[in-house]
């Protein structure tokens, strides 16, 4: 597996991933994302398929927000979408920023679970906060300056690599 920054030729397949997981697409989220945060846009390949992707971006010079994780559903379980959160840690620590912030839906536990198991806590909840009335969950993560993000260490060799 190699995780890479996005580049503009992978946008039609970022929008295949999340339609068929979240039968929607919004691709001008996309677009003004990777204008925000280049940095932030990352992508999972499996022998040279575009398998996950996962958006970052700045929220002010102490936090960034997780925007989106997603995973093709053939390869959820192999522990891509870990590496893609932690390939974003990675970044933003690097960055010095101190906080990272993600919302959840509430009946998503398996993304609850992972989370928790990174280090988010949950600090609130809000109704109906999906256009289909789903409660959204809010969570933290405080990055220290003595943290390391050791599981992707390897990875990080391949990603700095494969952009360029």
């Amino acid at each position: 597996m190699i995780i890479r920054q996005f580049q503009p030729s992978d946008f039609e397949e970022i929008v295949s991933i999340e339609t068929a997981l979240f039968q929607k697409s919004d691709p001008l989220n996309y677009i003004s994302l990777y204008e925000i945060s280049r940095e932030g846009f990352l992508v999972a390949e499996v022998e040279k398929k575009t398998v996950g992707f996962a958006v970052g971006y700045p929220v002010d010079d102490n936090e960034c927000r997780i925007f989106f994780i997603a995973v093709r559903a053939d390869y959820q379980d192999q522990g891509i979408g870990t590496h893609l959160i932690y390939s974003l840690l990675n970044r933003f620590h690097r960055n010095l920023i101190r906080y990272v912030s993600l919302e959840v839906r509430a009946d998503n536990h398996r993304a609850r679970r992972l989370y928790r198991n990174l280090g988010f806590i949950s600090c609130w909840t809000e109704k109906n906060y999906y256009p289909d009335g789903e409660d959204a969950i809010f969570m933290k993560m405080i990055l220290s300056p003595s943290d390391s993000f050791l599981l992707s260490e390897n990875l990080e060799i391949n990603i700095e690599n494969a952009v360029e």
